[in-house]
């Protein structure tokens, strides 16, 4: 497997926490275009929240979160680009996971999105995937919303009727909408990987980063990573057992690009970071 690792910080100390389809699946109104505030899909980041959050944010100057999620990106960003004999199926496809609940997934996920978003040509949307406990919302501060679940289950549901333009341009959201007992069947469906397949194909210079839910627990997110280009696992320092990391790698030992972000490590005393790597 081709799978990579490096740094980034975390001044939080508890994580707020990756074909041609049918007509309902159109995400025309998706990430890309410039935000109109007006528009009934339109929300506003409280940034300024945000950042007090350790959250990376536009304008938030250099800090120690920002530059670990620039280190993060670029391998990740390097393999949804490459061309040739060494693209990426679904490459542009991330998700972002973990083994066990509280790992810092959700935190990981949304900066990783933000980073993206800064890009100079890249646009950038952030799927919550993990529909049993979607969290995106609440850590961005808004609340719950019809999104990816609606789709899935009404085929009168668009996704440009559920995908919300942010006053970040380069940054959308769409939500994991309501909760369903059929989910793991639902994002296994047919339904499903037309829509991923749509959701990669239809821009060249858009990223889809998905929070998934946690490995080891639930069933959707086997559904869900094996339809991914990209998978980062998260990691919690000195929490998670060396036995239940290795129990996850193995479930997803099909995946070919895995990377790694060993969360809340400690580099010197009062000094959270993020260490991130490839797995082989």
């Amino acid at each position: 497997m081709a799978q990579d690792s490096q740094g980034a910080g975390n001044p939080s100390p508890h994580p707020l926490g990756v074909a041609e389809a049918a007509q309902p699946y159109s995400v025309e109104a998706g990430a890309g275009s410039e935000a109109d505030s007006t528009s009934p899909h339109y929300r506003q980041l409280n940034l300024a929240r945000l950042q007090t959050q350790g959250m990376v944010v536009h304008d938030g100057g250099r800090t120690s979160v920002a530059e670990d999620f620039r280190i993060i990106k670029r391998p990740l960003l390097r393999n949804a680009r490459a061309s040739g004999a060494e693209a990426i199926r679904h490459g542009n496809l991330i998700v972002v996971t973990s083994a066990l609940p509280g790992e810092g997934k959700t935190y990981c996920a949304v900066n990783l999105a933000m980073s993206i978003a800064m890009e100079m040509d890249m646009t950038v949307l952030l799927v919550d995937a993990d529909v049993a406990r979607p969290s995106v919302l609440k850590v961005l501060g808004l609340p719950p919303e019809p999104g990816l679940m609606d789709v899935l289950l009404d085929e009168q549901v668009a996704m440009s009727d559920v995908i919300l333009k942010t006053n970040i341009p380069a940054l959308s959201i769409l939500p994991a909408g309501r909760s369903n007992r059929h989910a793991t069947e639902l994002l296994a469906s047919r339904a499903m990987s037309r829509l991923l397949s749509e959701i990669a194909s239809r821009y060249a210079d858009r990223i889809v980063v998905f929070d998934s839910p946690p490995l080891l627990i639930t069933s959707e997110a086997h559904a869900l990573v094996g339809q991914m280009g990209q998978v980062v696992m998260v990691v919690e320092a000195e929490t998670t057992t060396q036995h239940a990391v290795k129990e996850a790698l193995r479930q997803i030992e099909a995946c070919e690009h895995i990377h790694l972000i060993y969360n809340k490590t400690r580099a010197f005393p009062g000094n959270d970071y993020y260490g991130y790597g490839d797995y082989d």
